[in-house]
């Protein structure tokens, strides 16, 4: 494996975040155009956690980009990122209606988004993290 991609522990944790970033954006696909979301997720609430979602997801993947291009080689980065966009859906078509429609799979989702970004900080050895 070292001769394939030296740091093999980092194209496991940067699959892990850029599938929770590939299942965030097609959750949100889904609630665009505004006026078309879902009769679960049509409230004032509901349209805040889809701004909110959107902008934690754009910081995710921002995040998660930035971590894959500083720890990983190309082609490991292209082969990763490709295996994450052709298996995201399947895992998103196996989630539950609520989770992918509704108030609460908001809710849930960006719960998720702000701990994998709690996680990437961590992981990716950002200096602020490792302050007590």
């Amino acid at each position: 494996m070292q001769s394939i991609e030296p740091h093999w522990v980092a194209s496991l944790y940067f699959a892990a975040f850029a599938t929770g970033c590939a299942v965030a954006f097609l959750i949100l696909a889904g609630m665009f155009p505004l006026r078309a979301r879902p009769d679960a997720a049509r409230s004032s609430l509901a349209m805040l956690l889809v701004a909110g979602n959107a902008v934690l997801l754009i910081v995710l993947l921002a995040a998660t980009c930035l971590y894959g291009y500083s720890e990983l080689r190309w082609s490991t980065l292209i082969v990763v990122a490709g295996l994450v966009v052709l298996f995201a859906p399947g895992l998103f078509e196996a989630l539950p209606a609520p989770l992918r429609d509704g108030r609460a799979g908001l809710i849930v989702l960006a719960g998720a988004q702000a701990l994998a970004l709690a996680a990437l900080a961590k992981v990716g050895g950002l200096p602020w993290t490792n302050m007590s």
